[in-house]
């Protein structure tokens, strides 16, 4: 099937949590259980005794956020299942040799009789309970006005949430009136057709605006999981900013699939206005002054192990006008790895704690992993150069397979071995903080056991330590891994330790780089409902991209940059890829483009991993893979969008499918 254009239409019959996002609500809960209350609550009776009590009511709260999935999972485990969402393991950014549910999709293994990823009765199930909750909450006399405020406003989060969770995955979804179904199998089974897409939003945005209007700005510590203010727009604003991309604003290829009014699913007609809806949400964000870029400051000592000297195209100012007091590599890897407790990061907007399951398919075999998480090469080229020079712009030598020959090591523990490639030396800071390379260093400083496994120099070729031999599932297609998610003291063994991280499901660099992607999509001025003023406006976008850029230790954009409108829409998708690199973002980003039939219809490529330490030159050479049904990814139209379940068609017969499923 052709990609997506404008051009093109239907040809045929239509036919966030292992951790919850809420989990901090549990901690007030007493020991009766009310998280399968609705086992017996269907009579009014019951149902009211509920909402009488504010221990019972914030019980039946928690019971509708333990509905909500862990969204910190990219792949699940080599024994498969695990993921709710395919945006992990279903990106472009690395492959694994085995199917999971999460990466079916790129190999054409996915029926609308065998979803394998189905949160459809979940989150009706999920939407019910909310709205169970906003039909009685009045009913409560023990809440304070504040305390029913916020019960208000986590429910209208709750049923936001649970609606945008489905209108990510499978576009246009029925709306259901706000007024509660007696049961969950009435929920299931209710004969109500999909809404337009843009009709979805507009429910979800309103419901997220109501919950912005009773939620708090901020919360204490032991309630720090709990949705604010600002994580109500920040998650408005993504939704209005996916719904102002290529995808769902004026794509004619959807012209054919209409509700039964005739009204088409995806607006046919782009709305320019749409981007700036999008622009004024993530300003009102900046202007609750309540976010900050994660930064630490620069490490400077005597014996040249402190931070990095900037390349002379980075500004030596302060933060946020140039990167001259902060460690860019610190300040970024530290979002991930657990070196900082998540309240005293100012970056997270709403954010989970993190399963570490993924991380067995991160490290290497001889430190207890598998190191089957092959990042491919686009990825690896897209990270530029430390002075900001595009990959392609670096010479031959500094793309050399020779090794430097000198070890170092900077921002006070990050090692270098001597024997790494120029094409992993003189990278920009996030390509440390993000990859794992041949002759990369996994210091495992937490190790206590008697092994040499402290400070392990990791190889990729066929006879290295990162695999396991005698199992060929257990080794790395191309050369490089992900090790966003792993402290320096981290190793997968028993006798060790990992640090716990935070999944950041919101942070501040998503809003400004949100901001400026939409204000350069964007024409004149729009006042939102709020009062908010945004305008088409170079230097604003020139502020707050750069600031991504100096936290990243680069070089911002110029105004020539941001007055290029086409050059500008490259430069945003490229710091969208680096930025949020393995974060579950690349997957809904490629679609809303419309980037993904060009972007997984391409060869992999890697390093030649067949070859072993003996012959260094041919496992530098880049190659073609396709040796395995794993390399041979594929995309056609119908991926853009997630197949309904059968099943659940059965139930509603005004339902109908996903085209081209």
């Amino acid at each position: 099937m052709n990609k997506i254009s404008n051009n093109n239409r239907i040809k045929t019959p239509l036919s966030v949590f292992s951790v919850i996002m809420f989990l901090a609500f549990l901690t007030f809960s007493s020991c009766e259980d009310y998280l399968d209350i609705d086992k017996y609550v269907y009579d009014q009776t019951t149902i009211d005794s509920i909402f009488l009590s504010k221990t019972r009511t914030e019980q039946y709260i928690n019971g509708a956020a333990a509905l909500l999935f862990n969204e910190s999972l990219l792949t699940g485990t080599d024994w498969g299942g695990g993921v709710t969402l395919p945006s992990g393991s279903g990106a472009d950014e690395a492959i694994i040799p085995f199917m999971l549910n999460g990466n079916r999709i790129l190999y054409d293994e996915i029926t609308e009789t065998d979803t394998k990823i189905n949160p459809w009765s979940i989150c009706y199930k999920g939407i019910r309970k909310a709205n169970i909750i906003l039909a009685n909450i009045h009913k409560n006399q023990e809440l304070t006005e504040m305390e029913s405020r916020d019960f208000r406003g986590r429910a209208y989060f709750l049923r936001a949430y649970f609606y945008f969770y489905l209108v990510r995955l499978y576009g246009p979804v029925p709306i259901l009136p706000d007024v509660a179904f007696d049961t969950d199998v009435d929920v299931a089974e209710a004969s109500i057709e999909r809404s337009p897409y843009d009709q979805c939003v507009e429910k979800i945005c309103s419901d997220f605006e109501e919950a912005a209007g009773l939620l708090p700005l901020e919360r204490i510590e032991t309630e720090q999981y709990m949705p604010t203010k600002g994580a109500a727009l920040a998650f408005k604003a993504r939704i209005q900013l996916y719904a102002a991309s290529p995808l769902f604003n004026g794509n004619l290829y959807y012209s054919d699939w209409k509700n039964s009014e005739g009204v088409p699913f995806i607006s046919q007609v782009e709305d320019k206005n749409k981007w700036a809806k999008a622009a004024a949400t993530f300003k009102r964000i900046i202007d609750l002054n309540t976010y900050k870029l994660q930064t630490v400051a620069k490490m400077v000592n005597d014996k040249g192990t402190g931070t990095l000297p900037l390349p002379g195209t980075v500004p030596s100012a302060n933060f946020p006008y140039g990167a001259g007091d902060i460690d860019p590599y610190k300040s970024y890897r530290s979002i991930f790895d657990g070196t900082y407790q998540a309240f005293s990061i100012k970056e997270y907007i709403y954010y989970a704690n993190r399963s570490d399951s993924d991380d067995r398919l991160y490290f290497p075999s001889v430190i207890g992993g598998n190191a089957t998480f092959s990042v491919t090469q686009d990825m690896i080229d897209a990270y530029r150069m430390a002075d900001g020079r595009n990959y392609s712009e670096a010479t031959e030598a500094e793309r050399s397979y020779e090794a430097v020959g000198t070890s170092s090591t900077f921002s006070l523990e990050y090692p270098l071995s001597a024997n790494r490639a120029h094409r992993d030396d003189n990278r920009e800071p996030r390509y440390y903080a993000t990859i794992g390379f041949n002759h990369c260093i996994w210091p495992g400083t937490s190790f206590r056991g008697t092994e040499n496994l402290k400070n392990c120099e990791i190889t990729y070729y066929a006879d290295g330590n990162a695999i396991n031999a005698s199992d060929n599932n257990h080794r790395n297609r191309t050369g490089y891994t992900c090790r966003k998610y792993i402290h320096q003291e981290d190793i997968q063994h028993w006798n060790s330790t990992k640090k716990s991280k935070i999944w950041p499901l919101a942070r501040y660099a998503e809003v400004l780089l949100g901001y400026a992607e939409a204000l350069n999509e964007m024409e004149g001025s729009y006042t939102d409902e709020s009062g908010v003023t945004v305008t088409k406006n170079v230097d604003e976008m020139i502020k707050y991209f750069n600031q991504v850029r100096y936290r990243a230790g680069q070089p911002g954009i110029t105004t020539a940059d941001a007055s290029d409108y086409n050059k500008m829409k490259e430069i945003v998708k490229h710091e969208w890829q680096i930025e949020f690199a393995f974060e579950s973002r690349r997957y809904w980003d490629l679609r809303r483009w419309k980037d993904a039939y060009d972007a997984y219809n391409k060869p992999i490529i890697g390093l030649d991993v067949s070859a072993k330490t003996t012959q260094r030159a041919q496992f530098y050479t880049t190659r073609v893979w396709n040796t395995e049904i794993y390399m041979k990814r594929m995309f056609s139209n119908k991926m853009y969008l997630w197949p309904i379940d059968r099943n659940v068609l059965q139930k509603n017969g005004k339902l109908v499918q996903n085209p081209g499923w």
